[in-house]
């Protein structure tokens, strides 16, 4: 048995006498400074395959040097020959890394949580970079819930942004949820909104008068254009909002392109939607119409004092009332529980 022990010093190793021709081409390559007529499948060219690019002929007299391998192109790696001569101070890159980073730079941003695209017509996106996760204990082990969904554990559905098509839908998919779930109990609807599409709203606020639930509205932040609407449209003494909250209402706003009666259908449409929302204001506020649309022909903000006076909600409250309070916690009402006069009292009633 002959052993074979390739060197970078041996430009053409002795080959073992019982080898094929196939192998001895093999081995033969192998070899870093082997004759520039063998086979270097390390040295691929355009015109000829990968498995069979010869190196070209030189008419140099000195004895041939093993060259440096390609360089991978940008559209797939190529794999490097060996290099007679290391250089420890600059080492080849490593293919599987470079191939890593080229993988990692061409990757797209990863989305956001719930970053649906925006309507059309209505630029803000809503986004939430980060939702945290509520991790539930029970005898069968622990379950991970998004915080909106443990909420909605709860009865709680929250409007919080831009009020647009994708809002709406998700908002109304909740309310007939809750409703099949149990009809007797409230939903507690939470908003902090600076208003948005008129379709939109009116969907949630159709559905909010369709289940048989009672749906509470609690404003926080500001309920504003829509967001007021669906505020006063809560049920009647179920309508809050928090000290530091603000309500604005105003009419709608709107435009239109293209010929003279194009623009003239447009314009009629936009004061019936105008009619129909005050009408709506009339009917959850008791103002009169006249008051209605003076009040709205610019915006018009308010405090939750003035809101409650206008007729929009039906009480300021600091802490949170005992209609309010989770049936997953203790019946036991706290100490600092209670809305205005309402306290302690399971159904507290109109201001």
């Amino acid at each position: 048995r002959n052993n074979l022990t390739l060197s970078p010093t041996h430009r053409n190793p002795p080959l073992p006498t019982c080898c094929s021709p196939i192998l001895a081409a093999f081995v033969a390559s192998l070899s870093p400074t082997s004759h520039p007529h063998q086979w270097r499948p390390h040295e691929p060219t355009p015109s000829r395959p990968h498995h069979a690019s010869p190196r070209p002929h030189s008419s140099d007299s000195n004895p041939p040097t093993s060259p440096l391998p390609t360089p991978p192109s940008r559209s797939h790696l190529a794999a490097p020959g060996p290099n007679p001569r290391p250089n420890p101070l600059n080492p080849a890159p490593n293919p599987s890394a470079a191939a890593m980073l080229r993988r990692l730079a061409s990757a797209a941003a990863p989305r956001a949580f719930f970053s649906p695209s925006p309507a059309a017509g209505h630029a803000p996106r809503r986004e939430y970079g980060l939702v945290p996760m509520v991790i539930e204990h029970t005898s069968r082990g622990e379950r991970a819930y998004d915080i909106f969904s443990r909420l909605l554990k709860e009865r709680i559905v929250c409007i919080h942004g831009p009020i647009a098509d994708d809002t709406a839908s998700l908002v109304v998919a909740q309310l007939l949820f809750l409703e099949s779930e149990n009809p007797a109990k409230p939903i507690h609807l939470y908003i902090n909104s600076p208003g948005g599409v008129v379709t939109a709203g009116l969907a949630i606020y159709d559905t909010m008068q369709y289940i048989r639930s009672p749906v509470t509205t609690l404003c926080i932040g500001q309920a504003a254009s829509m967001g007021s609407l669906l505020l006063a449209a809560g049920a009647p003494g179920e309508r809050r909002a928090l000290p530091n909250a603000r309500v604005m209402i105003h009419q709608p706003s709107g435009g239109a392109s293209g010929q003279a009666s194009d623009i003239a259908i447009q314009a009629k449409e936009i004061l019936k939607v105008r009619d129909r929302l005050n009408k709506i204001y009339a009917k959850h506020t008791g103002q009169a119409i006249d008051r209605i649309e003076q009040c709205m022909e610019r915006d018009m903000f308010m405090d939750p004092v003035e809101a409650h006076a206008w007729g929009l909600i039906d009480e300021v409250i600091e802490h949170r009332p005992i209609s309010l309070v989770s049936d997953a916690v203790s019946s036991e009402p706290p100490k600092n529980s209670g809305g205005g006069e309402n306290k302690g009292t399971e159904e507290p009633s109109p201001a």
